[in-house]
């Protein structure tokens, strides 16, 4: 449940050769900002501009005047980077991606049309394809002990060893209101998540998180 090609369409992402040779997601999170820095000057000068050392922003992309762009950093085609919004850097927006009011985002990957439109907080994480966070929700990604985060797969814990690791969404993905994910969420394709609610460990695609007790598979 928690390997690439379970959780994400690489072919709805410009940064699909960062997952190459690899098994899990939060594998590419050490890569992103060489990747990143690396792609950005194999792209078209006629399709993106590339205003400061280390962005690339695409010319029909949408950013709002008062939206911070640190580098390094890649906005494709048709994303919309709004009102106050704060990319610190090593950050991927797909195409047709929403970054919205007040959102703050770092070392992530959004695949295309992924929505983070009020108000989240997304850091050292992966969103797949359309997946969306409903307004205040957000990743933790780093432990309250500060002790390296493990993926509690039922029957089969993966120590990462990573100290910042927030969260993997699979394609598809809805995630209520004022949630949060902690640290080493994967959530599987296609899954809802209940607002306000406090998350952790692998859900199940094609679910319904209610609360850690009551977590449903959808009907079909």
């Amino acid at each position: 449940m928690i390997e690439i090609e379970e959780l994400l369409d690489l072919s709805h992402t410009i940064a699909a050769p960062l997952f190459a040779g690899k098994t899990y997601p939060w594998e590419v999170l050490d890569g992103i900002k060489s990747f990143i820095l690396e792609l950005g000057e194999t792209l078209s000068p006629e399709e993106f501009d590339h205003p400061e050392e280390g962005v690339w922003i695409a010319k029909d992309a949408k950013v709002f005047p008062s939206a911070y762009i640190g580098a390094p950093c890649i906005i494709d085609h048709e994303a919309e980077v709004r009102h106050c919004a704060f990319i610190r850097g090593s950050a991927i927006v797909g195409k047709g991606a929403v970054v919205g009011n007040s959102v703050e985002l770092k070392n992530v990957v959004l695949f295309d049309k992924v929505q983070t439109p009020h108000y989240n907080y997304v850091g050292d994480s992966v969103l797949g394809y359309k997946a969306h966070m409903g307004a205040g929700s957000i990743t933790s990604n780093v432990k309250s002990d500060k002790t390296l985060v493990v993926v509690k797969e039922p029957g089969a814990p993966h120590e990462t060893g990573r100290k910042k690791f927030g969260a993997i969404l699979g394609d598809n993905v809805e995630v209520g209101c004022n949630s949060v994910l902690n640290p080493g969420t994967v959530v599987g394709r296609r899954s809802n998540i209940y607002p306000t609610s406090s998350v952790r460990g692998v859900i199940p695609a094609d679910s319904i998180y209610k609360d850690r007790e009551h977590i449903v598979i959808k009907k079909k």
